[in-house]
């Protein structure tokens, strides 16, 4: 609910600079991104059930910091509690799901995830919309405090029905070795899996809300109303397509789903190219326009296989920290994304951004090639059997 209108919220209502606003929300990207590695370790030691309780409390608070975030001091508080939340939050739900689906509807779950995760961006977004007004501060108060209570809503059934379900797996007594994130490395597979979240980020999310904007404003030369529409579109084709995806890519190798959705991706960004060869006309809109449906169909390829392959490679009393590296990999490229995108845009280099994606679509179809060749076929989502797992309390 709050997402899309943090920025304008601390500029235009509570009056901070631009730099500051965006050094605060780079903050809590940052505070993120460092913070991840200690809490996946405290996921695998604790237990994902109690990590999640902490990440909600701490997003929530965060959140009514940033509701009287009067101060610089008070809105940095805010961000780093928010950034804390979310260096939970990624590892913890995806090895807290993990305990309680195994085999092939990982995949589905993390599918599914996806597309409510965007119906409720999309909604929120939406509603925040209609009700926020920057003369009136007490309307952004307002939604902050609300996002507050919501965010404490799933702590309820992590208390309740789930409090049995820890997501916490015992160190096997079988001489394996230690729960370190230097045993997580040596694991088959995992350095390209990193590398391809790395690169996934930096050519994809890394760039849909810097570069993607940027470009279209400044060498395509479309409106901010088109940019909404861009932004809407890929929401309903995420919202509308990801159950029917689902079920054509069951069974079929996760990495060969991820090349088609890097041949999808490379389609968005040609379109996304030819808008900047045809600036400020009707035709370099609907070229934006269709970048979004476009990333919108890729996204919805590529969220259900590359957690499912981690997941599915994890030994459970690693999980969370494989999931804390690759969300920290994730987080890596999306810090580089935009500072690249800035970097070229600022000097009216819109080509040689575009060429530099394309560059990195292609590396990243052959990491996806070489990762093919390392994990088994059930990681790969090919022959998946249950149980040989763990059981996890």
């Amino acid at each position: 609910m709050t997402l899309p209108f943090t920025v304008i919220y601390l500029h235009e209502v509570r009056h901070f600079s631009l730099d500051a606003a965006g050094t605060i929300m780079a903050l809590l990207a940052l505070v993120a991104a460092l913070a991840a590695g200690p809490m996946g370790s405290l996921t695998d030691r604790l237990g994902a059930r109690w990590m999640l309780i902490s990440a909600g409390v701490a997003q929530s608070l965060g959140a009514v910091a940033m509701a009287f975030a009067t101060s610089l001091p008070v809105a940095v508080l805010g961000a780093v509690l928010m950034g804390l939340s979310q260096s939970i939050g990624w590892s913890a739900s995806n090895t807290f799901i993990s305990a309680l689906v195994r085999g092939p509807l990982r995949q589905r779950y993390f599918g599914v995830n996806f597309a409510l995760l965007n119906l409720g961006i999309g909604v929120g977004g939406l509603i925040a919309g209609a009700f926020v007004d920057v003369a009136r501060p007490v309307t952004f108060e307002a939604i902050f405090l609300l996002d507050a209570v919501l965010v404490l809503i799933p702590g309820i059934w992590l208390l309740g029905p789930l409090r049995h379900v820890h997501a916490r797996a015992e160190h096997p007594g079988d001489g394996s070795s230690a729960a370190t994130y230097a045993t997580v490395l040596r694991l088959p597979g995992m350095r390209w899996v990193l590398l391809l979240a790395i690169l996934t980020s930096f050519v994809g999310y890394g760039q849909f809300e810097a570069g993607v904007p940027a470009f279209a404003r400044t060498i395509s030369q479309v409106g901010t109303e088109t940019i909404g529409v861009l932004f809407a579109c890929n929401t309903a084709v995420i919202v509308l397509l990801q159950f029917w995806v689902l079920h054509r890519i069951e069974g079929h190798r996760r990495t060969r789903i991820g090349l088609l959705m890097l041949v999808i991706w490379l389609c968005a960004w040609g379109a996304m190219g030819l808008s900047g060869l045809l600036p400020d006309t009707l035709a370099a809109a609907a070229l934006v326009v269709l970048f979004g449906a476009l990333f919108g169909l890729g996204e919805t390829l590529l969220q259900p296989t590359l957690p499912a392959i981690t997941n599915d490679m994890a030994p459970d009393h690693l999980r969370g920290r494989v999931n804390a590296a690759q969300s920290t990999a994730f987080m890596g490229g999306g810090v580089l994304g935009p500072l690249a995108a800035g970097f070229l845009l600022d000097r009216d280099l819109g080509g040689l951004f575009i060429g530099i994606i394309i560059g990195g679509l292609a590396v990243t179809a052959w990491v996806m090639l070489r990762l093919e060749r390392i994990i088994s076929p059930a990681v790969n989502g090919v022959l998946v059997t249950a149980g040989d797992e763990q059981p996890v309390r």
